[in-house]
């Protein structure tokens, strides 16, 4: 199920990060787009082993963004291989607009995904955050009174 924008899934994910911090835990946050990058570069580098060990070590990674740009299927490759990597070794949190029906679409491969999303949700706990945007609350409230208005000026 899609989850809206504005509903506080990254509030949520950064609360979990620096309580971990606090904790002397090492935090890592990134957006999908950027670790892509970065292990796109370390790859082409000849450091993707090294780069992937350095991203598996924070005991909390966050990524941050799923499904908001496209991903090739080189990212895709790597976002997989960054997931196997710490997968039963350290806690991951990740924020997306997208249920996980829509995931093979934006990695660019069904079978890929269900992989990925199979490590995912192994001994993991899903938040599925519904509601309206808190930005946008207090432009909603403008346009219902707006419209409140229009009713009484124009009668029932």
């Amino acid at each position: 199920m899609a989850v809206p924008p504005g509903v506080g899934k990254i509030h949520l994910a950064i609360s979990l990060a620096i309580a971990a911090a606090k904790a002397g835990r090492r935090v890592y946050y990134g957006t999908l787009a950027g670790l892509i990058e970065s292990l796109s570069e370390a790859k082409a580098a000849g450091n993707l082993s090294r780069r992937l060990r350095v991203l598996t070590h924070p005991a909390l990674l966050v990524v941050d963004e799923i499904g908001y740009l496209p991903v090739s299927q080189d990212g895709a490759v790597l976002f997989f291989q960054l997931i196997n990597a710490r997968h039963e070794r350290a806690s991951t949190v990740l924020t997306s607009n997208k249920g996980f029906e829509d995931w093979g679409g934006v990695l660019g491969d069904e079978v890929m995904a269900a992989a990925l999303i199979d490590r995912l949700v192994h001994h993991c706990h899903i938040v599925n955050i519904r509601g309206n945007s808190y930005r946008m609350r207090d432009h909603q409230n403008l346009l219902q009174s707006g419209s409140d208005r229009r009713r009484k000026k124009d009668g029932p």
